[in-house]
């Protein structure tokens, strides 16, 4: 792994002979720029002058100037990077030692509302921040759990947060977060116990070899964190598999096994339709490899799926949230650190992991799918094909397959034929294949399927009325909608906009953002969390889920004309579909695939209205209208 490091010696003797006085800033911006693509802003820049030199200077007068810093290390399988980490040898034991250094240049601060995890810091605006102890706290275990060369040493990492501009009295409640002496705060009154605790931790000598036993670790789930998440994971009672499921689930551990003994690798594809039980399957084999002690992490492309996997299946523990990854995670894992790579959702991969956010510097133009295929010995790949519903995506079996061939790899696949979801009615998943034009065959009249209820509303107003009644009678109910209306911002008030109009029915799409909009919950948790039918869902929020009772208005963007179903690109609103380089013939299969996603969310019966009166009277016709 690339870092700048000095040891605290040379960095002092670097700037006290800095010409310009900028110089430190210049040459690790320079540095991460060249090893990782980043560009740093001018204020982090600043804060790298005004800090680092204090902290390299309190550990020569500690007399550990042989002590390595690390400056701006990249914590594993993230874009997080800790301030600075110091290696060196344990005074006591002779053994590696690891202090993970959280840098503040605060001279007030407070807790926020007098809530223990959240600081309000002077001159910063009245947003608050986490709490500095609380930070780095995270850093040492997550360091702990992903750093190979940790795995038997989770001692050896301890941290603390310097707040070196700040006198006691203006910081004085924040201590109270302070437990154990694993993660300490030290402030500018405290520099002498900070330099006496340095000496405590450091033997004098050079730090050098293990600074290069860290930055050469392997990374990936320590035995703690495996263990901890087979605890969480392998026992649930709903993870049972049927049939398909535990075909695709043994292959799985058997190509597993393989590629351990004959230090090999091999790619494993599972597709199967909404409900076949992918995730079900996802999840227990998380459990199971993590209990045989496998380095096996999850992932997908979708913020709302590991959002919630976090938040559902780790249950508020913070070391198996870090098992949930995104594709993009992989962008510089190195080729085989993982046993297995457990690909969810992998219809979501997509060309490249670059996005709008991603600097031109760190732009590679590798595909994706080498990345996610290059990082472990086992990559697991789960997916349907029919939920592709954006540009660039390459989740296909074909794309997989050819691009596992050409790299000399086998290739093992599993359909799953079951149906779980839509009340297991293998029959509404083929109506909906043949209304949107999907598997060739012309669209049929739904018949009763006692497993399942579809129905057709009159109004938005009914849609709604007949989902409400669901939701007060106990279930789970959610309604979405195609994209063909604009998603604006939250109002000044902090309220939706009720973009979604339909006459004189309104309502506002689901948050955009990471943060709760009143009583509407952050995009990522529309599907699950209270609060979330006052608000239509997207595809991009809907997909991944499943609600007892689902209700679909289909816009302007798919209408009856001449006998079938068409789609009209210039009704959407997608800023995906937009774009000049996507082809007709691309928007037209993504804006089918859209509403079948939207379609196929409900376990116990689907609703539909249609903005157009053509097609609403051909799904008259389909459906016998009953609420």
């Amino acid at each position: 792994m690339a870092v700048f490091r000095h040891s605290a010696e040379s960095l002092v003797q670097l700037v006290s002979e800095s010409v310009p006085e900028r110089i430190l800033s210049d040459l690790i911006a320079d540095y991460l720029r060249a090893t990782q693509g980043i560009n740093p802003g001018r204020s982090e820049r600043k804060s790298w002058d005004r800090s680092i030199p204090i902290l390299a200077r309190d550990l020569v007068e500690a007399g550990l100037g042989g002590v390595e810093m690390l400056i701006e290390y990249q914590l594993p399988l993230t874009s997080k990077r800790a301030d600075v980490i110091l290696a060196g040898r344990d005074r006591r034991t002779g053994a590696d030692s690891y202090l993970i250094v959280e840098l503040k240049q605060w001279s007030q601060a407070e807790l926020y509302e007098d809530d223990a995890n959240m600081v309000l810091v002077s001159g910063m605006g009245h947003r608050p921040k986490l709490h500095p102890v609380l930070q780095v706290r995270g850093y040492c275990e997550y360091l702990a759990d992903f750093a190979g060369a940790l795995d038997q040493h989770q001692n050896a990492v301890r941290g603390v947060a310097y707040l070196h501009n700040a006198s006691d009295p203006d910081i004085h409640d924040l201590y109270d977060h302070v437990e154990d002496e694993r993660t300490r705060l030290f402030s500018k009154t405290r520099r002498g116990q900070f330099v006496d605790y340095l000496k405590a931790q450091f033997a004098p000598e050079s730090g050098a070899a293990a600074a290069d036993r860290l930055l050469s670790s392997a990374i990936r789930p320590s035995k703690q964190l495996l263990k901890v998440a087979a605890g969480e994971i392998k026992n649930r009672d709903q993870f049972r598999l049927l049939a398909e499921q535990r075909l695709a689930y043994e292959m799985v551990l058997h190509a597993v096994e393989k590629a351990r003994a004959g230090n090999s690798k091999q790619v494993v594809i599972i597709t199967g339709g909404p409900g076949s039980g992918k995730s079900v399957i996802a999840l227990s084999l998380l459990g199971e490899l993590s209990d045989r002690g496998y380095s096996a992490l999850h992932a997908t492309g979708s913020r709302s799926f590991t959002e919630t996997m976090r938040r559902v299946v780790a249950k508020g523990s913070t070391q198996v949230k870090a098992m949930f990854k995104y594709f993009n995670n992989f962008m510089t894992a190195n080729p085989n650190e993982l046993d297995v790579l457990i690909c969810d959702e992998a219809h979501r991969i997509r060309e490249t992991s670059a996005n709008r956010f991603t600097k031109s510097t760190e732009r590679t133009g590798r595909p994706q799918l080498d990345e996610l295929i290059a990082a472990a010995r086992v990559p697991v790949f789960l997916l349907d094909e029919h939920q592709v519903v954006r540009p660039g995506e390459m989740g296909r079996v074909a794309d997989i397959t050819a691009h596992a061939h050409g790299l000399g790899l086998a290739v093992h696949q599993v359909d799953l034929d079951a149906q779980f979801r839509c009340g297991g009615s293998r029959k509404y998943e083929q109506w909906v294949l043949r209304l949107l034009g999907l598997d060739g065959d012309a669209p049929e009249a739904w018949s009763d399927d006692d497993h399942f209820t579809v129905s057709l509303a009159e109004s938005p107003h009914e849609l709604e009325a007949l989902l409400r009644s669901r939701l007060d009678a106990g279930h789970s109910a959610r309604m979405t909608a195609g994209f063909c209306w604009p998603w604006s911002a939250p109002n000044g008030d902090d309220s939706l906009v009720a973009d979604v109009r339909v006459g004189d029915w309104a309502r506002p799409w689901n948050v955009k953002g990471d943060r709760a909009v009143g009583n509407a919950p952050a995009s990522a948790l529309w599907a699950t969390a209270p609060g979330g039918f006052e608000q239509v869902g997207c595809v991009y929020t809907a997909q991944g889920f499943e609600y007892d009772w689902n209700g679909v208005i289909f816009g302007p963007d798919l209408v009856y004309r001449d006998g079938r179903l068409v789609t009209v690109r210039s009704a959407s609103k997608d800023p995906e579909l937009m774009r000049k380089k996507v082809s007709d013939e691309q928007a037209d299969r993504l804006i089918r695939n859209t509403y079948k996603v939207l379609l196929t969310r409900g376990m116990m019966g689907t609703a539909v209205y249609s903005v157009d009166p053509t097609t609403q009277e051909f799904l008259q016709k389909l459906l016998e209208s009953r609420v």
